[in-house]
């Protein structure tokens, strides 16, 4: 076995142990954390498939952003998990079957599917229907085939992951009973006459300047 092999390996045991960990993680937060990791091996199985542009996008779009997302929205949701515990062996044999079916899709795959395929090889230029040598471009004609070929699953994975924001905020923007807001329209319409009233009050002594005359006043009388 080349040591191609052996980090082909060790990098989908860990792949499979951090899916695996994904599911039966208790605390959501290590759940992707761990998700984190099988992407990160995810795309260095990619790179030893000598496909480097999807193993960096993976690394640049999904770790750094998508992935950091997921991982604050997680720790803003106020997740109850003995909640999320008993609705677990409820749903498992459902979720078992759907995992076996998925399984034997991707085993016929991988099994049938790429026999007889040659070692994909970089290309540094090509020639086109003239004659003339121009520089090629993998990104320039993977880009190619996902806005001509692909289009429409590319669509659909944009229209899903649409989806999945605005759950993720409808989640975050759910009616809780401690918060505390104002509502910005009923700040817009307030009148300064709603917020002071000017009150007369009856004066309940006397003015400063008329306590001396009424103490002189006094004395002559005594």
């Amino acid at each position: 076995m080349d040591a191609k092999t052996g980090f082909f390996y060790l990098f989908s045991v860990v792949l499979l142990f951090a899916a695996f960990r994904v599911i039966t993680a208790r605390n959501p937060v290590h759940a992707v954390l761990y998700l984190i990791l099988a992407f990160s091996q995810a795309a260095a199985v990619w790179l030893l498939l000598k496909a480097e542009f999807l193993a960096i996008a993976l690394v640049l779009v999904y770790l750094g952003a998508v992935m950091v997302l997921f991982l604050f929205v997680v720790m803003m949701l106020d997740i109850h998990i003995d909640t999320v515990r008993k609705g677990f062996w409820k749903h498992f044999p459902l979720a078992a079957l759907i995992g076996a079916v998925i399984a034997l899709e991707m085993a016929a795959v991988l099994m049938g599917g790429f026999r007889g395929m040659e070692e994909p090889k970089a290309v540094a230029a090509m020639v086109d229907a003239a004659g003339h040598v121009v520089p090629y471009s993998n990104t320039k004609a993977l880009g190619k085939l996902l806005y001509t070929q692909y289009l429409y699953p590319v669509e659909i994975a944009a229209v899903i992951l649409l989806v999945a924001m605005v759950a993720a905020i409808a989640l975050t923007l759910r009616q809780r009973k401690d918060s505390k807001a104002i509502n910005p329209s009923m700040q817009i319409r307030v009148r300064a006459a709603d917020r002071l009233a000017v009150v007369k009050v009856a004066a309940t002594q006397k003015p400063a300047a008329e306590e001396p005359a009424q103490a002189a006043a006094e004395e002559k009388k005594a």
